[in-house]
């Protein structure tokens, strides 16, 4: 379909300043087998458009005749109304105007085919997104959950306007059970509305069972529940408890509801390992949870303070003051001291005293350096 609606075509002349009684038009329209002729008086413009004569095109009509301009519009637009418009004034010489008029042609609504439901995971899904009429080709988008993902175009002429059909593959996957698959239909003819086509995809799949229990250390006395989790499309049968690959021993303390599996008074001999079984038509999982109950006092003695860890800190710290006293023996083993003899050496070969004493100032001066080591 073409877009309908009125287009106004336009073509200015400036008349001279002539005084003929009658200035005739010519206006060549191109949706017409023949041209179109009006006629008017140029000096009462007033009944110009009463003397108009009838144009051959009922859609096309005369808006505005004066000296300076002569106007017509064009209703319900179709694809053939597109070409060049000439408007001629007969003086000497004919003077002409012309316009190129250019039709959009609107693209269709688009359709997604080809979309089983409900469809098994690991299945091959392949959608076609198709819409007609466009002139120039419309451009189609795939989105899924707002996120645009690449399809394969085709484009096909119809005359003067295109089909276009885009592909798109996917595979099927649990994660898009419930995903909207959208076409979007671009072109300059939609302004900023595109036009839009959707799908939602069902996916079915078998359950992945998971239990999860409500304390983390179950202790003798306590309540424990036991939640058997799992997503699957359709959703399991009544999931089936057991306990080491039996029924459940003590149904007095053991109850059922729904997903739920529920222990009062845990007690040594609940002990052991319990599974959840969900079954749909697609397949079936397990989930596996092995209870040990906890004694209350040797919880709370292992809450106490942590001798292996205090040792370890003890032992670190005497290992540093080790290592610092041994740095600090080497550092003194090092240290030197320096000291000069005064024993006057000679002094025992001299004649007197005197001459000693001066025997021995002379040896000092050359007395040799005795060192000292201190430990």
């Amino acid at each position: 379909m073409e877009r309908l609606e009125v287009v106004e075509v336009m073509a200015d002349l400036v008349l001279p300043s002539l005084r003929w009684p009658i200035l005739p038009w010519y206006l060549q329209v191109p949706a017409l087998l023949q041209p179109a002729r009006v006629e008017g008086t140029v000096s009462v413009p007033p009944s110009l458009a009463a003397r108009c004569s009838a144009l051959r095109d009922n859609r096309i009509e005369l808006v505005r005749a004066s000296w300076h301009e002569l106007s017509i519009s064009i209703s319900d637009v179709t694809l053939a109304d597109e070409g060049q418009y000439t408007c001629s004034l007969f003086t000497m010489p004919v003077k002409t105007s012309k316009a190129l008029l250019i039709v959009l042609g609107v693209p269709e609504k688009p359709e997604i085919n080809g979309l089983k439901k409900p469809t098994q995971e690991g299945d091959k899904i392949t959608l076609t997104c198709k819409t007609s009429g466009s002139k120039p080709a419309a451009d189609i988008r795939w989105f899924k959950n707002d996120k645009e993902i690449k399809g394969v175009k085709e484009v096909n002429a119809s005359g003067k306007t295109f089909t276009v059909k885009s592909t798109l593959e996917l595979q099927a996957d649990r994660n898009d059970d419930g995903a909207t698959v959208i076409c979007r239909v671009d072109h300059e003819a939609l302004s900023s509305t595109p036009q839009l086509a959707t799908q939602v995809l069902e996916i079915h799949y078998a359950p992945i069972a998971e239990i999860i229990p409500s304390v983390k250390h179950p202790q003798e006395g306590q309540i424990l529940k036991l939640i058997c989790d799992f997503k699957a499309n359709p959703m399991p049968d009544p999931v089936l408890w057991t306990k080491d690959d039996g029924e459940l021993p003590d149904l007095d303390r053991m109850t059922v509801s729904g997903r739920e599996l529920t222990i009062s008074l845990l007690n040594k001999t609940d002990n052991g390992t319990y599974r959840c079984e969900a079954v749909n038509r697609i397949g079936k999982s397990i989930g596996e949870y092995t209870l040990f109950v906890h004694d209350p006092s040797a919880l709370s003695d292992q809450t106490g303070p942590d001798h292996a860890v205090i040792g370890g800190v003890v032992a670190v710290v005497v290992f540093v003051t080790l290592c610092l006293i041994i740095v600090l023996g080497r550092y003194l083993a090092r240290h030197k001291g320096t000291y000069l003899t005064n024993e006057a050496k000679g002094a025992e070969d001299a004649p007197d005293a005197d001459t000693a004493i001066i025997n021995a100032e002379g040896n000092q001066a050359n007395a040799e350096e005795k060192k000292e080591y201190f430990i």
